[in-house]
């Protein structure tokens, strides 16, 4: 299954916006769709930041899937339990 994620960020003093389809595990997704949502989203932005080798300002603003569900404060739980 896929899922759609929209990223709006801000590097460089520029806000910015990514967005992508990504696929997930159904299982998981049934279990807790916006943990699963939010934890897909988490790894792309890390891969976002390599990517455009994010500034000391890096941040994240928004995150939502499937149009309009924000899962922005998850995904910055993500972050603090990865470390």
């Amino acid at each position: 299954m896929y899922i759609n994620i929209k990223v709006y960020l801000h590097a460089k003093e520029t806000n910015f916006l990514q967005s992508g389809s990504f696929p997930i595990l159904n299982s998981d997704f049934k279990k807790d769709p916006d943990w699963t949502a939010a934890t897909a989203a988490y790894e792309w932005i890390q891969q976002i930041k390599i990517k455009f080798a994010a500034s000391e300002d890096f941040r994240i603003d928004q995150v939502i899937y499937n149009k309009d569900i924000d899962i922005t404060e998850l995904v910055k739980k993500v972050k603090s339990k990865k470390g």
